[in-house]
């Protein structure tokens, strides 16, 4: 069998068929539903033009402070789990004990369902009965207590805090796979010039390690901007409208059967993941090209 043989394009076609048909079409079809009244309530569907958008972002409604929870979450997730997992990978980078099992045991967060961490953290952040609480209390520092998920001030940060620690082994994993790539001969040669610890992270590492902070980086945006699960089951969007996001809200307007509203937030986000994801890249492999 010759592997270099060129086959035709229209081999191709069905692939292609496929891929318009339960993609394209369905998104092209959700973006024009945007601009109608579509609802449960009326079976007839008008056209309205940009009415529904002129509802998301009037600030009469709580539409605006979805979008401003998603993107708080967004940026503060990307900076705790980059951070976080640039730590952790350079730690694990290094020869120590048992380095396998640790590795495996930063990462299995990451394969367990949101479901499941959703309701473990549920009963830990408890605030009577959760263990946090409990523990507090035990080593004398009741005063530490919180309403963790029913706090306003303490909902959306538990939240972002539970995502942190789901999701940092998996930037880890990212992020090391990026170090192992990094000859370990610039690091020496530096250290010999007598180039400190964190000079050497500075001017070596970072920008030796772009590629990888880029896919990393890209990926917590698009999970960031798209969640969903880790809200809904931690605080279902409360106390309030506290911890509401896109997604959320969404949800919400088509449980009601207000789809047009609903699909109008949907492409907002769209447009969110496409805009900021294409000027992340662009800036990211700039930032690659001038090291």
């Amino acid at each position: 069998m010759n592997d270099n043989r060129t086959y035709p394009y229209y081999f191709s076609l069905g692939a292609m068929l496929l891929y318009v048909l339960l993609l394209v079409l369905p998104g092209v079809a959700g973006i024009l539903y945007a601009f109608t009244d579509w609802n449960s309530y009326d079976s007839a569907v008008h056209f309205i033009g940009l009415d529904n958008f002129r509802q998301v972002f009037s600030g009469e409604n709580m539409y605006l402070s979805y979008i401003k929870n998603t993107l708080v979450f967004t940026v503060s997730t990307i900076l705790l789990k980059t951070a976080i997992g640039f730590v952790l990978a350079l730690m694990l980078s290094n020869a120590v004990r048992l380095k396998n099992m640790h590795r495996a045991m930063m990462f299995m967060p990451a394969v367990v369902p949101m479901l499941i961490v959703g309701l473990i953290f549920k009963s830990v952040l408890h605030p009577d009965t959760g263990l946090l609480n409990v523990t507090l209390r035990s080593l004398g520092l009741g005063v530490l207590e919180q309403q963790w998920l029913t706090d306003l001030k303490w909902a959306f940060k538990s939240i972002i805090a539970v995502d942190v620690w789901k999701g940092a082994g998996y930037i880890m994993v990212i992020l090391l796979a990026g170090l192992q790539t990094i000859p370990k001969d610039y690091d020496e040669a530096a250290e010999i010039d007598g180039a400190g610890f964190w000079k050497r992270i500075w001017h070596i590492t970072l920008p030796l390690l772009a590629p990888a902070l880029t896919v990393s980086i890209v990926l917590n945006l698009l999970y960031g901007l798209k969640i969903f699960d880790t809200v809904y089951v931690l605080t279902n969007g409360g106390p309030g409208y506290a911890t509401e996001v896109i997604y959320t809200g969404v949800f919400k307007e088509f449980s009601m059967g207000r789809y047009g509203v609903g699909t109008a937030l949907s492409t907002v986000l769209f447009l969110f993941m496409t805009v900021l994801g294409y000027f992340v890249v662009k800036w990211m492999s700039r930032e690659e090209e001038s090291h």
